[in-house]
């Protein structure tokens, strides 16, 4: 049975989780910690309906408290990084207390939403492999480091949507989170090695274009680096388009948040592709003009044709085989002959709720 909640969507909550469950202390905690540490995540985010978006600020948190542990400029020995993370384990499996508000109300997640305690564990895992592991043979090894550090994240994403039909959504989601992370990793290189001496480029792919390690770690930059990154690059594009094809097995009030995040992290092959593929010499970013760009433009689309491959293949970089070559900006590529004139109306209405949304927290 499903209850209906005021604006007419359908959950199978009678209320919120957070209203009953997790201090506004909490939430707001959780919404700091992305705001400062993910402002990419963080705008997708802020268009998730309440229902989701309270209970994403509490995923992402704990991600980043993790994630802190062995990232940070001052961490501890490994021992004490290890036995932290065995800590946190436990407290977030709800298996011992603690005072920290984020752990805490991440725990009474876990147990809302049933998120399986496998995705938690191997998540955790993922974290203790960043301890003593920095390089990766091949890109599965690459892939099951992910498959905790990324994917894990989008299946827990998807369990906190609630989807009527998860198994379906799921794998979807799994491909849509190692998307994201491998973006992240070819945008990073010369952060990561710079701040953790870390390669995450798989080994084999660096052979593979005549790359050595030492020419990464000294910066070196050739088109053998270039032949390299667009291997990746297209390996990850491949994820894109898995990921997004099940975006309509979600929820319809969770599914422009999703296609928006798609879009945004996408959109650092654009700044990647801009420079060449010269991530040793610079960490390329998205700058705020640019986000609200995508923002806008997806919105405009998504309120023309509801359909999340449809909207994606408009608005991203990401290119479709059938399409040919395309990683520049595209544009407004085919005819709006039979859009209704609902759909235009709709179109009206997105520069006010753009303004409206740019003004609000």
């Amino acid at each position: 049975m499903t209850d209906a909640w005021p604006d007419g969507i359908a959950t199978r909550r009678p209320e919120p989780w957070y209203v009953t469950m997790v201090e506004q202390e909490q939430i707001r905690r959780s919404k700091a910690i992305q705001r400062q540490t993910g402002k990419t995540f963080h705008l997708a985010t802020r268009v998730l309906p309440e229902r989701v978006r309270h209970a994403t600020y509490v995923l992402y948190a704990f991600f980043r408290l993790a994630d802190e542990v062995v990232d940070a400029a001052d961490t501890a020995p490994p021992p004490e990084q290890r036995r932290r993370l065995e800590e946190l384990r436990r407290q977030a499996l709800g298996e011992e207390d603690t005072d920290d508000p984020v752990l805490s109300a991440f725990a009474e997640l876990v147990e809302a939403y049933d998120i399986a305690d496998s995705d938690v564990n191997v998540f955790i895992d993922a974290m203790a492999a960043d301890i003593d592991t920095d390089r990766y043979e091949t890109y599965e090894e690459l892939e099951a480091y992910m498959d905790g550090s990324a994917a894990a994240v989008g299946r827990m994403m998807t369990e906190i949507m609630e989807p009527e039909q998860p198994e379906l959504a799921l794998p979807h989601a799994t491909a849509l989170g190692e998307a994201f992370q491998l973006s992240n990793f070819l945008r990073d290189v010369r952060e990561d090695v710079v701040d953790r001496d870390r390669i995450y480029l798989p080994q084999e792919t660096l052979r593979e274009h005549g790359v050595s390690e030492a020419q990464v770690l000294n910066f070196e930059y050739d088109e053998n680096f270039r032949a390299a990154m667009e291997t990746e690059l297209e390996r990850a594009e491949s994820l894109y388009r898995k990921g997004v094809a099940g975006i309509h097995y979600l929820p319809e009030d969770c599914q422009f948040a999703v296609l928006l995040a798609a879009v945004l992290y996408a959109d650092h092959h654009r700044e990647i592709r801009r420079r060449d593929c010269d991530v040793l010499a610079v960490t390329p970013s998205l700058s705020t003009p640019r986000k609200l760009y995508l923002l806008a433009k997806t919105r405009l689309f998504w309120a023309l044709e509801r359909d999340p491959v449809a909207v994606f293949r408009r608005v991203s970089v990401v290119p479709y085989p059938e399409d040919g070559e395309r990683t520049q900006d595209p544009g407004h590529s085919g005819p709006t002959r039979g859009r209704s004139l609902g759909a235009f109306r709709r179109v009206g209405r997105v520069s006010g709720w753009l303004r409206s949304f740019t003004g609000s927290e």
